[in-house]
């Protein structure tokens, strides 16, 4: 159990170094790739993704990355409680670990920038249009968008290939289905590093956006777990 632990912490640590890396990159003062554009940004959280997953499985974990699949396993019964509840600890600590990693790759870059907003949005996803219903819609939809597809990669496709597909509906869906909240589409991905951003001695960070922190946690969830649902059935 320890070795998938340490798998999967490695991978979500991975997936939160590069996918939150290339949030500073891109919006950080004084980067080089300040201003790239959302193209760069889903692309190098695609990469992230299929990165993190060859981590992850090469040292014993999953590859899930993402405590949807974990949290779905238990209500649809599928594996044991006990190693569901590994991978969701993994991939907390793991994301949280990343969060910390990418603050100090950019440990000059916090205090050039000015803007508590853009300093955030580095570690968490906030809407571009505040709508309680509205937002947890987006990561509900999203959510059962990667889901589904993935689902149906898992079954299709078997061996390494998984990973860069699976990278490749993350791309679709930033692109797609991303506009709207910065489709946070997985709980560990924005708390741990939400987490991280309180907690880090960052200038003038400003607020971590608490009040908005649930959307993220439980909009994946239920898109999660419809769509394991839906699969399940239509694939039967």
């Amino acid at each position: 159990m320890m070795t998938e632990f340490m798998g999967e912490f490695m991978g979500t640590m991975t997936l939160i170094l590069l996918g939150g890396g290339v949030n500073a990159a891109t919006s950080l003062e004084k980067s080089y790739a300040k201003g790239s554009g959302w193209i760069v940004v889903t692309a190098g959280w695609a990469f992230a993704v299929a990165c993190g997953i060859f981590v992850a499985k090469a040292l014993g974990g999953s590859g899930a990355l993402n405590p949807v699949g974990p949290i779905s396993n238990i209500v649809l019964g599928k594996e044991t409680l006990a190693a569901n509840l590994v991978q969701v600890a993994a991939e907390f600590s793991g994301a949280f670990v990343g969060a910390v990693l990418v603050w100090l790759q950019y440990l000059p870059h916090w205090k050039e920038t000015k803007d508590a907003d853009t300093k955030r949005g580095v570690f968490c996803t906030a809407p571009a249009i505040p709508n309680t219903s509205a937002n947890f819609l987006s990561e509900v939809i999203g959510t059962f968008a990667l889901v589904l597809v993935a689902s149906a990669i898992g079954k299709a496709i078997e061996g390494t290939l998984q990973a860069p597909l699976i990278g490749m509906v993350v791309w679709a869906v930033g692109m797609s289905l991303g506009g709207s909240t910065g489709y946070a589409i997985n709980p560990a991905r924005d708390f741990a590093p939400r987490l991280a951003h309180a907690l880090l001695p960052i200038e003038g960070k400003g607020s971590s956006n608490w009040s908005y922190a649930w959307i993220p946690i439980m909009g994946p969830i239920t898109g999660a777990i419809l769509a394991s649902f839906v699969f399940q059935y239509l694939s039967k």
